[in-house]
């Protein structure tokens, strides 16, 4: 993990500047690189956990191709290593995510490591190919996060990238999150040249490229600011923000930045 130059202003959340760490967000923002910002309404974030070497998996890259493009919707491709052994190296995985993969089979309590996984709004996971199961994910677990649902606003100009994430909701019960900083490549296409997937060009949306914890929100509004330089990789061009309670849990707050 990179560890990121921030500032951060937030009322009540004293000893935050310097801290890296996680949070999660609900709008999202269109920028140009002059200052530009939006709040949106909330979106439903759904995580596709795959990997080259899964013969099962295109199916399902296909499928979250098809969300990335939902404006209710915040999709992202993680790509986990643990069936590099099967002779091909995902070229797009990271250590990190398939540990974040494990760490939602304990808090969702089933133990269910698998791909393709898909996991929405933090709560509960599906198989990623089957799209009625999905929906109905995401429609269920969408009333469920409304009732603690925090606004995120993402503003950006050249050079820095401004994250203001609203109070809790009057009356809600307010758990301690994380606020992650993903950074984002919107199209990847891999030719596989060995393994189950062999001969195969697959197209990956959103590809996670680095997932970061940037802070603690603690149930009062925040402010972050990042330097972009200090965040961004070559090929991708925007970010996430998510607002999870617990280190993984549900999501209340999502937001994304495109064309960073």
């Amino acid at each position: 993990m990179r560890f990121v130059a921030l500032i951060a202003l937030a009322a009540g959340f004293a000893g935050f500047a310097g801290l890296a760490q996680a949070q999660r967000a609900d709008g999202v923002t269109l920028a140009s690189h002059n200052a530009s910002h939006i709040v949106s309404e909330p979106k439903a974030v759904v995580e596709l956990y795959t990997s080259q070497s899964c013969a099962a998996c295109p199916a399902a890259d296909a499928v979250l191709n098809q969300l990335a493009k939902r404006d209710d919707i915040i999709a992202v491709s993680l790509s986990v290593d643990y069936w590099d052994y099967l002779g091909w190296k995902d070229t797009l995985a990271q250590p990190k995510f398939s540990e974040r993969q494990k760490a939602y089979a304990k808090v969702l309590g089933d133990g269910m490591i698998y791909t393709p996984q898909m996991v929405v709004n933090g709560a509960v996971h599906v198989n990623g190919t089957d799209e009625l199961k999905i929906s109905a994910a995401i429609e269920k677990t969408n009333k469920t996060v409304a009732l603690s649902h925090v606004p995120v606003n993402l503003s950006a100009t050249d050079d820095k990238l401004t994250i203001k994430i609203g109070a809790a909701p009057l009356g809600s019960a307010v758990r301690e999150a994380t606020v992650w900083l993903g950074v984002l490549s919107p199209s990847v296409q891999v030719p596989i040249a060995r393994g189950e997937n062999k001969g195969k060009t697959i197209t990956y949306s959103n590809v996670v490229r680095d997932l970061m914890p940037i802070g603690m929100w603690n149930g009062r509004a925040m402010t972050v600011q990042l330097q972009r330089n200090s965040i961004m990789h070559t090929g991708a061009d925007r970010c996430v923000v998510l607002v999870q309670q617990g280190p993984v849990g549900p999501i209340v707050g999502a937001a994304i930045i495109k064309n960073f």
